[in-house]
């Protein structure tokens, strides 16, 4: 017997499919995806962030904190440099997200 659509009230896949739809509206923003792409690389400033993307800083700030929020991303402050924040790609929660995109979208074909 097949799983109950993904669509269908009171599903695990329903609630699922809640949150790969906030994961593609978070990512959809083109300036956040290219915040991702770049801490593939490693952990960057904000004061790197926003120079490599060339937008204003508090609008990389902004963007940091949606990605934080939803968890992609993780922060930790540098004690040698005293308030800097240092930003890093939470690898795992991408993985699942994409994970689970990728499954709706086979799932149907």
């Amino acid at each position: 017997m097949k799983n109950a659509p993904c669509c269908q009230k009171g599903s695990r896949s329903k609630v699922d499919l809640e949150k790969v739809t906030e994961f593609v509206k978070i990512i959809n923003e083109p300036n956040r995806l290219k915040i991702l792409c770049f801490l593939r690389e490693g952990e960057q400033c904000v004061c790197d962030i926003w120079k490599t993307l060339g937008i204003p800083q508090n609008l990389a700030s902004h963007h940091l904190k949606v990605l934080k929020d939803f968890g992609l991303i993780d922060s930790r402050q540098n004690k040698e440099e005293g308030r800097k924040i240092i930003y890093s790609s939470n690898k795992e929660a991408i993985k699942k997200y994409a994970e689970s995109l990728n499954n709706f979208l086979i799932s149907n074909l």
